[in-house]
């Protein structure tokens, strides 16, 4: 099996179900309260260790309560934990979710310890590994630290998916996007990285181009209830999502590419790999909370639900 490397944060999500999302300066009464582990680098890592593949994480968690708590989880889970840090000055990472009655959310983190995750933490693992492997990163740490994980994945030979989330409030260094294998944005991200508007399939298959010319090898667009947009030099299709009532959609986008990861690292064609993605991360909108809402290969391979 192909191993798959993770690095991305790791947080504590402290989740309030309300009727409606809160105005500025409004404060409303909320329902049930959950507190779950979280973060997008822990959370893709979960879903793909879930899904059955073979996942190492690289992270930084605080020496505190929560800390522990991680790493507890993620032996759980048979997660790798070895290259793990833990920071002795910093907090470990903190998201606070608020969920409406129709599943959207909020989320406001402070970052912690995912905040210090370094170049040096993360040669620990580029030491010790060869091809083939898949590479799974996010943006919620250091930027540096995503542009120097990428060029090395690169030098190893290592297949590089990006989930350029949460949106860069710049713009990302271009050597990025050369060293890509895929880049999974959504809506909104897609029309940050390039520029370009989204408003129906054209202007997708735009920004898919757009990327592309930026050196990306595929394109993956999530598109949320209507599916995932492949853009390839070869390819170009919408591979649409089976309908489901949605309960919570905290998780479903680490859900979608670390399903994707596993799909990627058992071989399988593109468009069948985000067929499987948008399977599991349907489901994992039907449950409320992150890592709590991740299925399992034996939940994806078995649900059969119709396509929109």
């Amino acid at each position: 099996m192909v191993p798959i490397y993770v690095f991305g944060s790791s947080n504590t999500d402290m989740v309030i179900k309300a009727r409606k999302l809160p105005g500025p300066g409004e404060t409303i009464m909320g329902g049930s309260f959950l507190m779950n582990a979280g973060g997008k680098g822990a959370n893709q890592a979960v879903a793909a260790s879930r899904l059955g593949g073979k996942v190492t994480l690289v992270c930084k968690v605080g020496n505190d309560l929560f800390g522990k708590e991680a790493m507890e989880q993620f032996r759980k889970e048979n997660i790798e934990t070895g290259y793990v840090q833990v920071d002795e000055e910093h907090s470990s990472g903190v998201a606070l979710i608020n969920v409406d009655e129709q599943g959207e959310n909020t989320i406001v983190v402070a970052p912690g310890s995912n905040g210090y995750l370094q170049r040096e933490d993360v040669d620990l693992l580029f030491a010790n590994v060869s091809p083939p492997g898949i590479v799974l990163v996010q943006l919620e740490i250091p930027i540096p630290t995503v542009e120097h994980v990428i060029k090395r994945s690169a030098e190893k030979g290592l297949k590089v998916i990006l989930n350029p989330a949460p949106a860069p409030a710049h713009a990302l260094p271009g050597s990025i996007y050369r060293n890509l294998y895929v880049i999974t944005p959504n809506e909104s991200e897609a029309e940050l990285l390039t520029g370009i508007k989204i408003t129906d399939l054209d202007s997708v298959n735009s920004a898919g181009k757009r990327l592309l010319m930026m050196g990306v090898k595929n394109v993956i667009i999530t598109l949320g209830s209507k599916g995932a947009f492949l853009r390839s030099d070869k390819e170009n299709q919408l591979i649409p999502t089976p309908h489901v009532t949605p309960t919570d959609t905290t998780a479903a986008g680490d859900c979608f590419n670390g399903s994707l990861a596993v799909a990627i690292s058992e071989s399988l064609p593109l468009d069948q790999a985000i067929d499987f993605a948008v399977k599991a991360a349907s489901i994992s909108t039907t449950r409320l909370g992150a890592q709590a809402s991740l299925p399992t290969r034996h939940e994806v391979d078995s649900w059969n639900l119709p396509v929109v």
